[in-house]
Order: C-alpha cells, then structure tokens, then sequence
C-alpha cells in the first residue's frame, strides 16, 4: 500500500517518543519509580516493533536508491549486473517490511494498555443466566493463568442460592491484555440445559461484558469537587446490613451520571482507592467511545465498533461448539470454556488489524 506524508511522520514521531522513554528509562529518578517503570517499559515494549521495523525500512529504501543510481550511471558492468539482480528483492523485501510495521502501527496504542477493567453482567435467563456469567468469570480467570497476567476481582455480587454471579469486576494487568481482550465486549449466549431445568428442556441465556482499559492518571483528570462520596454500610443480599462499621464506598461522578459502589474490603481506603480506580476506567471508556463515534462519523464504510449490546458468541453445548459471529466460525466448546481462548484471540486481531489498514 501507498505510504503517505502523513503516515510517515506519524512513524518518524513514534521513532522520537521510543527514543525519549529510552532516555527516561535510564534517569535514576525514573528508576526509583517502581510503577513509572513499568508504564514505561509496556509503553517502549508496544513501540518497538514499529519503530525498529520502520528504521529497518528506512535503511532498505536508501539502499534502493543507491542501486538505482548505479544502474542509471552506468559506469561499471558488473556492478549494473549485482544491482540490476539485488534491486527487486530489496524492493520486495522493503514491501513486505512496511506491511507489517503498519500492522503493528494500527495495534500499538492497544498493546500499550496494561490494565483493563472487565465488567460481567448476568443478562436474560434467571437463576441460569447468573451460572452463565460466574462460567464466564472461570474462563477468563484460566485465559488470564495462561497468558501469565495478574488477575484481581474487585467486585461480585454472588447470588446466595445457586452461587451464580450477577455481576462482577476483574481487573486483569500484563503486557498486550486490552489488545487481547478487547474483542470480549458483547453479549454472551449460551444454549443448554439449565442445572434449574427439570424436563431436560435447552434454555437460552446471555451475560455481557464489558472491556475497559484502566487509564493512566495523566489521561483521565477527574475534579474531585465533580463528585459525590458516600460512606456507607456494606449491604448484603435483600438490602441488609453485613457490616455495621461505613466502610462501602459509592462515588457519583455528576457530569457523567456514573456511579460506581465498591465494598469488597473492611477497609474503607482499600475500598475508596478501588471505586475511583473504576471510576475512571468508566469515565474513560466514556470519552473514548465519544471520540471513537466522532471518527467513525468522518470515515466512509466504517465497519460496527463492536458495541457492548451486539451478540458476539454463542456456546452451543449440545453441539459442544462456541460460534463466534464476527468470524463465522466455531471452536471446539471445552476448549475454550477452560480458557483457551488463543485461537479466537490472534483471528479477532487480525480481522480488526486488516480493517484498520483499510482505513490508512
């Protein structure tokens, strides 16, 4: 494809940002900063591949020059033989190399997120519907083992019958988990026999979930005096006190509406630093789908942005297949239910890489 102005500069100023975090990551004071390290090193670890890919081609582009003038100089035989061999698979190696360094352009902003928020909800479906989201909860518990990411539930609200989860908040941190992710956000069908359901009859139920990425405090400022804070008792399953010290949290962001309530820990600071940790990532997710909808609003053709409220998959368990609907395609049921996710992940990336080039 045609590299354009515009392209180049974005890549020559990513090139600049690389070499800036390289020299902040040896400024002792830096190195002191234990978390601003690691924001660093996932950020220069996103840039890499772009950056090392486009010097690399960069260097390819001279050097096709260089044989070019000696084919068009004419002034030794020999040489006009070497670079008349050597210059086509120079041009066609230099092709591929900006293919793919624009492939890791596209991605780098997402494999540049850390930490991610992931909301689960129980949808439609009763008591099954709660079973369905707590299912969905173990998956991405085993995906997150195996990737070796860290995984936190700071929130779930447990149903006390039949242990189902109406809703929860993982946060899960390592390197490349939004890029990963992402593509999870959507509503989740499942068709079986509900462990409720005593004539053997398939059920259809759905939870949804949601992906947000944890913003950096630079990115997301929230005036304090924008919200509301109440301290509260902890609240049990039909409303009642379950602690009597105030230890719950429920913040009220005014301009946006959000509300997030946190009471997982006795400790109402552990409780007030991971509602506004929530808050945030909400907050965010709303500014970005706001800028997300004003650039799709300027783009001709542009495919859905994977909204929350479309149907993504549906785990069929008589036919023992998950059906992921973006891809048209199934994978084997168990597989993916004990977080084998991988196959399903690297094919998402890839049609979402495909459109954004389309798009360049």
């Amino acid at each position: 494809m045609d590299v354009t102005d515009q392209i180049k500069a974005t890549l020559a100023g990513l090139a600049r940002e690389r070499d800036a975090i390289e020299h902040q990551l040896l400024d002792p004071q830096v190195l002191s900063d234990h978390h601003k390290v690691r924001e660093l090193s996932v950020r220069k670890a996103a840039l890499d591949p772009v950056v090392e890919g486009f010097r690399a081609w960069q260097g390819e582009l001279e050097e096709a020059e260089e044989l070019r003038a000696a084919i068009e100089a004419n002034e030794d035989t020999e040489l006009v033989e070497l670079a008349t061999a050597e210059l086509p698979e120079l041009e066609a190696r230099a092709a591929s190399r900006i293919e793919t360094v624009l492939a890791d352009l596209v991605t780098s902003e997402d494999r540049a997120v850390a930490s991610i928020m992931v909301e689960l909800r129980a949808g439609v479906g009763g008591d099954e519907a709660g079973l369905w989201a707590g299912d969905l909860v173990r998956m991405y518990e085993k995906f997150a083992e195996s990737r070796g990411w860290s995984l936190e539930t700071l929130s779930a609200e447990v149903d006390e019958g039949l242990g189902g989860v109406r809703s929860a908040v993982l946060n899960v941190r390592g390197e490349g988990v939004f890029a990963e992710l992402a593509h999870e956000a959507g509503t989740h069908c499942v068709k079986r026999v509900p462990a409720t359901e005593t004539q053997g009859r398939i059920h259809t139920s759905t939870a949804t979930v949601a992906v947000l990425p944890e913003p950096r405090e630079v990115e997301v400022t929230i005036d304090p005096a924008d919200v509301d804070e109440h301290i509260t008792t902890a609240q049990g399953p039909g409303g009642q006190n379950v602690n009597k010290v105030a230890t719950a949290v429920h913040l009220i962001h005014r301009p946006s509406g959000v509300e997030v309530r946190m009471q997982e820990t006795k400790s109402q600071a552990q409780n007030r630093e991971k509602a506004w940790r929530l808050l945030r990532a909400r907050v965010y997710e709303i500014e970005r789908e706001k800028a997300a909808a004003e650039a799709a609003a300027e783009r001709r053709g542009q495919i859905g942005t994977g909204g929350r409220a479309e149907r993504i998959r549906t785990y069929r368990f008589k036919d023992s297949i998950a059906v992921d609907h973006r891809l048209g395609v199934s994978f084997p049921l168990s597989d993916v239910l004990s977080g084998g996710l991988g196959p399903i992940v690297r094919s998402l990336i890839e049609m979402e890489t495909a459109r954004r080039l389309a798009q360049l």
